[in-house]
């Protein structure tokens, strides 16, 4: 598969996956754990089909040290045991966070509550941006088509 567009060759997407990757490297400077925010990263990337994210977050989870059977498990959270309840808690509003088309009506009240009990008011900003910038970034890799999912090496990007 060939990418559909070039980033690095075009000076407006150069500037602009600059600043995106400056918010990027702000969230990792943020209260919300490393392995919850790769958790969240990887489970926005399965659901958008962005394959160069799940690569990336997968990669970069095994490198904060996350096990195996927890990273084969992001898709069926639900129903693993490996989970704590704070991580549930990001993976559903990180579910609903992204799948507010589907769900007519964006994270539910429910959901909001459940977060909320196990983050304080700033993981809870990080959880959201994060929400966002991951389906942005999703976005715009899988409309362009970028190719590189299994090259992604960790600490590429910070």
């Amino acid at each position: 598969m060939e990418a559909r567009l070039n980033y690095l060759a075009s000076p407006i997407a150069s500037k602009a996956a600059k600043q995106f990757m400056s918010v990027g490297r702000t969230l990792k400077g943020s209260p919300l754990p490393t392995v919850t925010q790769e958790l969240v990263a990887l489970r926005v990337s399965q659901i958008n089909g962005c394959a160069v994210c799940v690569d990336m977050h997968t990669k970069e989870a095994a490198a904060a040290g996350e096990t195996t059977v927890r990273l084969n498990l992001v898709a069926a959270w639900r129903e693993a045991t490996v989970f704590t309840e704070a991580e549930r808690a990001a993976l559903e509003l990180a579910e609903e966070g992204t799948r507010v088309a589907d769900g007519a009506g964006g994270v539910s009240d429910d959901v909001w509550a459940h977060a909320a009990k196990h983050y304080d008011e700033e993981q809870l900003t990080t959880l959201v941006i994060l929400v966002s910038f991951m389906n942005s970034v999703n976005r715009l890799n899988v409309i362009t088509r970028q190719p590189c999912a299994g090259d992604y090496e960790p600490g590429l990007f910070g």
